[in-house]
């Protein structure tokens, strides 16, 4: 390893090699299944790989990164990158080769192959979860990622995809996390009907994103509010209205599972039915409804608010 933590030639120069090759396969599904890898491409998110394998070594994993390739250009510009990964296998490699291992029209001169981190949703939902994101059949990878994303950033526990929804380690969809997926654990593949007993049985209330639902988000927020501001006499609005039949609301600072549903249909009827509450952000101007993944901010940051104060 040079000074700078670049390692010393030769320069991978041979964009049809069969090391190339085979990490490009990991932009399809059935090498990334085979293999258990796929990529990350571009500084950002392969920083954050880095950071993520780095803590994992840490604290005694064997970390997410199996090797990282990149341009001298690149490392030029982010020099820190070079220093993230020295301890992991790092190869130079001409503009043409990352090119060819990317899958972007124009890439930033870094891709690095990843191992695909496996979650049990019981050992997840047994850590004390307290917010979870839920994808239902959603298929977009830009949604997707966007999703992940708001969850990483309202602090969500976790993520969950049910069968039927985009592999979230595709490249389009990795891109779209901007490096969130290293964030938290992602649970895929998981049927629903099994992953709606496995919330009751840790106490989650599962709330569905609906924009016909019969529960107004912003209320539920003032109301959280009020709670938090006036604890005696919510206590006692509580107490006078405990025998009132359908009174009960969802209360967002309790721990919470969200319900997101496909880009085209929504949430399924059944999907719906199951949610102990279906849930709508008001719409005050003419749009007709949101998309899934500004919904699903809206709706994770509103549970995170209640959660954190």
């Amino acid at each position: 390893m040079s000074i700078d933590g670049r390692p010393p030639a030769p320069l991978m120069s041979n964009p049809r090699a069969d090391r190339v090759r085979d990490v490009a396969k990991l932009a399809g599904r059935p090498a990334r299944l085979k293999t258990g890898r796929f990529v990350a491409e571009g500084p950002q998110s392969v920083r954050e790989a880095l950071l993520s394998h780095r803590a994992d070594v840490e604290s005694g994993g064997t970390g997410v990164v199996l090797e990282v390739f990149a341009t001298d250009a690149c490392l030029d510009r982010l020099p820190e990158l070079a220093e993230l990964a020295t301890d992991v296998p790092l190869r130079m490699a001409t503009d043409e080769v990352i090119g060819a291992m990317a899958t972007t029209i124009s890439p930033q001169g870094i891709v690095a192959v990843c191992r695909i981190a496996e979650y049990d949703l019981d050992d997840v939902l047994s850590s004390g979860a307290r917010l979870i994101a839920v994808m239902c059949e959603v298929r977009d990878p830009g949604n997707a990622g966007t999703i992940l994303r708001a969850a990483d950033s309202a602090g969500a526990d976790a993520v969950v995809l049910t069968a039927s929804s985009v592999d979230i380690h595709n490249p389009k969809a990795v891109r779209s996390t901007a490096g969130s997926l290293f964030h938290l654990p992602v649970v895929t593949g998981v049927d629903f009907d099994f992953l709606m007993s496995a919330f009751r049985a840790h106490g989650l209330t599962v709330l569905a994103a609906d924009g016909y639902g019969n529960v107004d988000l912003d209320r539920l927020q003032d109301e959280s509010a009020f709670r938090r501001l006036a604890p005696q006499q919510a206590q006692a609005d509580d107490d006078e209205g405990a025998a009132a039949p359908g009174s009960s609301q969802p209360r967002l600072e309790n721990p919470t599972a969200w319900l997101f549903g496909n880009e085209a249909q929504g949430l399924s009827d059944g999907q719906l039915a199951d949610a102990d509450y279906r849930v709508a952000v008001p719409v005050y101007g003419r749009a007709e409804s949101l998309n899934v993944g500004t919904a699903a901010t809206v709706c994770l940051y509103a549970s995170a608010r209640a959660q954190n104060r």
